[in-house]
């Protein structure tokens, strides 16, 4: 693939990567008194964190379309980057794409289960989504009487699972700038070679040169 292909396709990686971790730290005011100090979190924390994921689940329609163009821009830009792929694409693009596989996969089976979760208030119930229920409940079992995952303990899950997709957002950054410094010094080095080449080459025919111009005088 050619270079300008390759920088538009990294363009396409990296900005929703960017725009995501932009998200994550805006989260991060309200996960910080809850995961992050050794004082005992205080029920206000768990109460703006609440407050927020509500906030934030009840937004209109388009917000979530917005953020799933952006999850889908990523994805193209991995297909780009990935097609007929060089050695240094198959390294770096394919670790970036299972980092960025693991993100998606923490925002569905965690994130989004959470706020849904949250906005009905159902914490430690059976049934955690549509069609969805814990494997209690799926065995037939009285769950009637037993406590789940609390209101508390729910949160700091949400908390963490924003800790571990901005880890893996990074892990992303940072393979691809990896790969930007691999091919940088890999063309620093042919550019030596060929121009060292090319002075091994000019060396002969200059010394040849200057022989005959002597025996002509």
């Amino acid at each position: 693939m050619a270079w300008g292909s390759q920088s538009f396709a990294t363009f396409l990686i990296l900005c929703p990567t960017s725009f995501f971790l932009g998200v994550l730290f805006s989260l991060f005011p309200y996960d910080y008194p809850i995961l992050w100090t050794a004082a005992p979190s205080r029920p206000e924390a768990f109460f703006a964190l609440e407050n927020h994921l509500l906030t934030l689940h009840a937004s209109p329609p388009l917000i979530p379309r917005i953020l799933h163009i952006v999850i889908a821009t990523g994805l193209l830009g991995f297909l780009f980057k990935l097609y007929k792929p060089s050695e240094s694409n198959m390294l770096f693009d394919g670790a970036s794409l299972v980092l960025y596989m693991i993100g998606i996969i923490v925002y569905v089976t965690n994130i989004v289960k959470g706020l849904r979760v949250v906005s009905s208030g159902d914490y430690g119930k059976a049934e955690l989504v549509e069609g969805e229920v814990i494997m209690g409940a799926k065995a037939g079992v009285d769950t009637e009487g037993q406590e789940g995952i609390g209101r508390e303990d729910s949160l700091r899950v949400l908390s963490a699972s924003h800790t571990i997709l901005a880890l893996v957002l990074v892990g992303v950054l940072v393979l691809q700038a990896g790969q930007w410094y691999a091919e940088r010094k890999e063309r620093q080095e042919l550019e030596k070679m060929s121009k060292d080449k090319a002075e091994k080459g000019k060396g002969p025919v200059g010394a040849r040169a200057q022989v005959e111009k002597k025996k002509k005088f």
